[in-house]
C-alpha cells in the first residue's frame, strides 16, 4: 500500500522533473531506495522479490523526477501520516474497491 502510494503521488505531478519529499512511515520503501537495495533487485530482475510490478512502475516514474525522501514514525500524532492512515483502513474495509488496472495489463 505505501509503494503504491508513493507511485501515485509521483505519477500525479505534471511537471518533469519536479523536486519532492515523499514523507513516508515505510522503512521498506525509503530504505530500498536510499540503501540501493532497488538497484540491485532491478540488476537481478527483481528475482524472489515481492511486487516487482510496484517496483518498476515506481523506477520508471521516480526516475523523471528529484526525489527526496523523508522518514516519519507512524502513528506518532503526525497530522498527515494519521490522515493516510485512516485513508487506508477504511478503503481497505470498503467494498468499492478500484480495480488494479496496472497490474492487469501484467
Amino acid at each position: 500500500m505505501e509503494l503504491l502510494a508513493v507511485i501515485i503521488g509521483l505519477e500525479a505531478l505534471k511537471i518533469k522533473p519536479s523536486d519532492v519529499t515523499i514523507y513516508s512511515d515505510s522503512k521498506y520503501v525509503i530504505d530500498a531506495v536510499l540503501k540501493k537495495w532497488l538497484i540491485k533487485w532491478e540488476k537481478k530482475n527483481f528475482k524472489n522479490k515481492k511486487n516487482p510490478d510496484l517496483w518498476k512502475r515506481f523506477l520508471k516514474t521516480y526516475r523523471d523526477h528529484n526525489v527526496k525522501f523523508q522518514w516519519i514514525k507512524g502513528h506518532s500524532n503526525h497530522l498527515q501520516n494519521e490522515r493516510c492512515d485512516s485513508l487506508a483502513v477504511k478503503a481497505a474495509l470498503g467494498n468499492k474497491l478500484d480495480e488494479d488496472k496496472f497490474y492487469k495489463k501484467l
